[in-house]
């Protein structure tokens, strides 16, 4: 691979190209260690939007899809923060696993699919992305998203099923980033979640910033709690442990509180009624998209695999709804955009649609606590 870069821009394309390859990661690391220190300046998410795009031309544009403002009266004096929560699907198992049995295998070329992930991002331009299932971490997201002005951490999985696909590229795990620009890091926990005192294998990061603008305090959480049905039991009991965590972090609420996540849990689920009822007085954000505000969104990932066609609803952004307000959620795509064969699709990288809300703090909040 070459190295070598010229302006700003062929700069830019060299490293996305580098990015691009299917590579080991310790390549990537080797073409990293040559670049002097004018080379790893700061990109500009229009010049990286450009060069997704023309990697994307003989695919279709992506899906259009809309805001949906839930602002009551109340008037906020800071910009709203952006949390964008994603399973962007890795790598290893939308190829060699998950047998997505109406997706043609040319969709999911990694050359082209990490354009297509990308080019979501850039679109929303979240304040903090919480993502699961990252196995391209070091060589795609941390240095590109780095480079747009991003403060990153990755934590994987201790046992991934990424390592039982030939030619993967590491681990999956999550993967948090956040604007050093409107966020200062205070503190930054990796948590391996138990499960009846075992340790199990899905993690989760929890972070607490603070915001420049507002001086104010608050927590975010990303996780992936474990798949498949007959592991109920096991999902609730990794939920208490993380909102075990959670409180003692956040100091029993008093610190407000963001949760991110593919619980791989409908919200029947035991773990989801924990979330609901818990004393750190959780809402869940996508609720606030139904009329009555009681109701989750009918589908986050819809799939067709072997099995069946798999329409869920496993993702969310839970919030304290004591000290943040949401101001407004992307709205999801429609069945007619999505398709008849489904998630993931020339169109979109994912079989999980991404999460997007904008928050704002609350200006009494130990009112309605």
């Amino acid at each position: 691979a070459v190295c070598s870069m010229g302006n700003s821009t062929s700069r830019l394309y060299s490293v996305l190209a580098k990015t691009l390859s299917s590579g080991a990661v310790s390549q990537h690391q080797d073409c990293l260690e040559q670049l002097d220190s004018a080379q790893l300046d700061p990109i500009d998410p229009k010049d990286l939007l450009e060069e997704c795009q023309i990697v994307l031309q003989k695919r279709p544009p992506r899906f259009q899809r809309n805001f949906v403002n839930l602002k009551k009266n109340t008037a906020s004096t800071h910009r709203p923060i952006r949390v964008m929560q994603w399973n962007i699907l890795a790598q290893a198992l939308g190829e060699g696993k998950d047998n997505f049995v109406q997706c043609p295998m040319e969709a999911l070329k990694w050359e082209e699919r990490k354009c297509l992930i990308l080019e979501e991002i850039l679109a929303y331009k979240p304040d903090i992305l919480c993502l699961q299932e990252v196995d391209h971490y070091f060589d795609t997201f941390e240095p590109l998203l780095s480079r747009l002005g991003y403060q990153c951490t990755f934590f994987p999985k201790p046992w991934s099923p990424c390592l039982d696909v030939e030619h993967n590229n590491g681990p999956d795990g999550c993967a948090m980033f956040f604007l050093k620009e409107r966020f200062e890091l205070i503190n930054s926990a990796n948590i391996r979640l138990t499960a009846m005192k075992l340790k199990t294998n899905q993690v989760a990061i929890a972070q607490t910033l603070k915001c420049h603008e507002t001086g104010r305090l608050f927590c975010i959480a990303v996780t992936h709690l474990k798949a498949r049905t007959g592991w109920e039991r096991f999902r609730s009991a990794q939920g208490c442990d993380l909102l075990q965590n959670l409180k003692n972090i956040t100091q029993g609420a008093k610190i407000p509180l963001i949760v991110c996540g593919d619980f791989n849990a409908e919200p029947t689920e035991e773990v989801y009624r924990e979330f609901s009822n818990s004393s750190l007085n959780l809402n869940s954000a996508y609720k606030l998209l139904s009329p009555d505000g009681q109701s989750e969104p009918p589908y986050t990932t819809w799939k067709i695999r072997p099995s069946g066609e798999c329409r869920h609803t496993l993702d969310y952004i839970w919030y304290s709804q004591h000290a943040l307000n949401v101001n407004s959620a992307l709205g999801l795509l429609t069945e007619e955009q999505i398709g008849p064969n489904r998630l993931p699709s020339f169109n979109y990288p994912s079989d999980h649609l991404s999460l997007v809300c904008d928050f704002s703090f609350n200006q009494d909040p130990d009112r309605l606590l």
